[in-house]
């Protein structure tokens, strides 16, 4: 079995000289003639489910530990760790397809998304053949496949390299997720370059504190190598503004290019103008200088233009086509989406999921609205329970009216997670929130008490379409489908919220 020949440390039972065409680490998805990897898990573990790969087909088990009653005639190898040995056979079996193009992983807390997408634009214009893999889409030129993960599985991620490079792309842009990094989803890419937007509070229910949390974010950058001999120059792009920088800087061996508004920083941005239409500023680089006009507002977008920016020109991207390509970019699904049926308010959708991206769209949908800012904010079931009275406090502190209710529940109960979250609302003598459990019901009433020039702020889902709860059952849901109902529907005589109490 040639696949095998990579891994160092295997034990082999059975017969090996058998073809492999595939490899599939979920069971139900096995083909005949896949190998099987048993991976262990925090819910389940692959070795579970042996017997079913075996009756679907397989023609091979890779596993962490010899299983009684194991299906004989099937070759079985036993490896130290099945998600790194999973990870080197799955670059083997895809021919090492990062090779020989040039990957960009963007990672950080919040931006990653919108900083891929800005990425990929910029070097797609500037006519670079390029494929993106992120939380919305795997695409490359028309070729678009939905994705279930921010960064997929190691198998899935090399098999979408594969395709890139089949298709003649010169660059791949991925977002790569805290998550992939610690479960080692990514390894085998070989990246040119590492992009950081941020670090705050998330996702503590996985890496447990926010010093875990930098180290996995650092795996990205360590991964970069430890080398100057290669055939191409590698760069860590960083944001001079977050101080996890500094500390990422240190990890790394390769040359770093920062960028930033506060701190000096290589690529810096002043004259920052926040408007509803988009945003204006002018940027200096070590190439020079320019006005960059972007249809995207925001603070947070300044940053994640800024991280394309000297992404882009370490890729020697002149200035100016990146000024252009800039210009031209409309946005994104679910990252601060404005819904518009012609009512005399604002109504904006975004991905915000956490205390920091919640905090920086209410102050932006403040800047851009000369009324109140109506919040409607969630927290998912079976997630990082510590942010939930962090992200209630943002909602009822920073806005006039908040509205407090469900994201995706899982198999939490909806009622017991905005319990959660309103324990980090101190006492008032005129609360400025009230809790909806039903989504829907929620987001109309949002609707209902907005009047002229207000700004209603949905968050929490963004350009998610579905709602899920227990045992993975889901309904079709789009925050932004559900606001459009209700604005078609609605003559737009409100009656507002008042500041201290509910309607």
């Amino acid at each position: 079995m040639e696949l095998l020949k990579p891994l160092r440390n295997k034990q082999i039972e059975g017969y090996t000289d058998t073809d492999i065409t595939g490899l599939s680490a979920i069971s139900g998805t096995i083909r005949p003639g896949d190998m099987f990897v048993c991976l262990p898990g925090t819910k389940s573990d692959g070795h579970l489910f042996i017997q079913d790969a075996a009756q679907k087909g397989c023609a091979a088990i890779l596993a962490e530990r010899i299983i009684e009653n194991r299906p004989p005639g099937i070759p079985y190898i036993v490896v130290p760790d099945t998600r790194k040995a999973m990870a080197i056979l799955a670059d083997q079996f895809y021919e090492h397809p990062s090779y020989g193009m040039k990957l960009i992983g963007v990672t950080g807390t919040n931006g990653k998304t919108t900083t891929s997408h800005l990425i990929e634009r910029i070097l797609s214009d500037y006519g670079h053949r390029t494929g993106l893999i992120g939380t919305l889409s795997m695409k490359i030129d028309e070729h678009v496949e939905k994705t279930t993960h921010t960064t997929p599985d190691a198998i899935h991620l090399q098999a979408f390299l594969r395709k890139m490079k089949d298709r003649g792309a010169k660059y791949g842009v991925l977002e790569v997720s805290s998550h992939a990094l610690a479960m080692g989803r990514t390894r085998g890419c070989d990246f040119k370059t590492a992009v950081f937007t941020n670090l705050t509070h998330d996702h503590l229910d996985y890496h447990q504190d926010m010093s875990r949390y930098l180290e996995d974010k650092a795996l990205l950058f360590t991964g970069l190598g430890n080398s100057y001999a290669g055939k191409e120059e590698k760069t860590a792009i960083l944001n001079a503004d977050d101080p996890a920088s500094a500390y990422l800087a240190a990890r790394t061996a390769v040359q770093t290019f920062t960028y930033g508004i506060r701190e000096q920083a290589d690529v810096r941005a002043r004259n920052v103008e926040i408007r509803p239409d988009g945003t204006c500023f002018r940027v200096k680089t070590p190439v020079g200088e320019a006005d960059i006009h972007l249809r995207i507002t925001g603070e947070f977008n300044v940053y994640n233009a800024l991280a394309s920016i000297a992404a882009c020109l370490a890729e020697d991207i002149p200035l100016e086509y990146i000024r252009r390509s800039l210009a031209s970019f409309e946005g994104i699904a679910g990252r601060f989406q404005p819904v518009d049926a012609g009512q005399p308010f604002h109504v904006i959708v975004d991905y915000a999921h956490n205390p920091d991206g919640l905090e920086n769209a209410i102050e932006t949908a403040r800047r851009i609205s000369g009324g109140r800012v109506i919040t409607v904010a969630g927290c998912e079931g079976d997630r990082d329970k510590a942010k939930r009275p962090l992200m209630a406090a943002k909602a009822a502190g920073l806005s006039d009216w908040a509205i407090l209710t469900s994201d995706n529940p899982r198999s939490e109960n909806p009622e017991a997670i905005l319990a959660d979250m309103t324990k980090g609302i101190p006492p008032q003598d005129e609360p400025q929130w009230e809790g909806i459990v039903e989504r829907r019901e929620a987001i109309y009433r949002a609707l209902s008490y907005a009047r002229e020039g207000d700004c209603v702020l949905i968050t929490g889902k963004g350009h998610e379409q579905r709602q899920i709860f227990a045992e993975n059952r889901s309904v079709p849901f789009d925050d932004a489908e559900v606001a459009l109902e209700w604005l078609k529907a609605a003559k737009f005589e409100s009656e507002p919220a008042g500041k201290g109490g509910k309607h």
